[in-house]
């Protein structure tokens, strides 16, 4: 299978979804690689890849504003051309959007989430959704981080603090599985 498919293939292999809806998640993302290039963005439903970093010495998660959603988020997003490693896209993300320059996946390379999430239309796009595959890295230089531009501020929090901060309820969900690797 050519690289474009196999990528997000590998990145599902062996995970294991936690709810019914993950699952059924999961199986759109798998039938959405049988059917064409999953990351065009062209696709009414398409991959992108997310992360939420972490610093393991303070136990603290980073959040990004993203000013058209109104809300507190990870960093991630779409693949550039000629991308097809979802692990790297979240990394490539991640550095751009925080600055930090020793991002590594945390405490592993594994997908952490997978979840569908609606994005609605906008003067640019018509509304699609995202089929988006989570991971966590980590810095071990939180003072590094910038944000890429002035209307994406980005706040270092405790998990709690997140918790508290974060409207969205599939981001909650990421935070509370990430939240027993920063407790041990």
């Amino acid at each position: 299978m050519v690289a474009v498919h196999q990528a997000v293939i590998d990145a599902l292999a062996g995970y294991g979804p936690k709810t019914p809806a993950e699952l059924a998640d999961v199986d759109r993302v798998r039938t959405l690689v049988e059917t064409g290039d999953p990351w065009h963005r062209s696709n009414p439903l398409h991959v992108t890849a997310s992360a939420l970093i972490v610093h393991p010495g303070s136990g603290r998660v980073l959040l990004r504003w993203h000013q058209r959603h109104q809300s507190w988020l990870l960093v991630g997003g779409h693949a550039d051309p000629d991308e097809h490693d979802p692990l790297a896209i979240a990394l490539r993300e991640g550095r751009e959007e925080t600055g930090l320059p020793d991002l590594t996946p945390w405490p592993d390379p594994e997908v952490r989430h997978v979840v569908i999430v609606p994005v609605p239309a906008n003067s640019r796009e018509e509304a699609h959704e995202h089929a988006d595959l989570r991971f966590v890295l980590a810095t071990g230089v939180p003072e590094a981080a910038r944000p890429e531009n002035p209307d994406a501020p980005l706040r270092w929090l405790s998990p709690n603090e997140a918790q508290e901060t974060i409207t969205e309820a599939n981001i909650q969900d990421t935070l509370s599985r990430v939240q027993p690797l920063l407790a041990r």
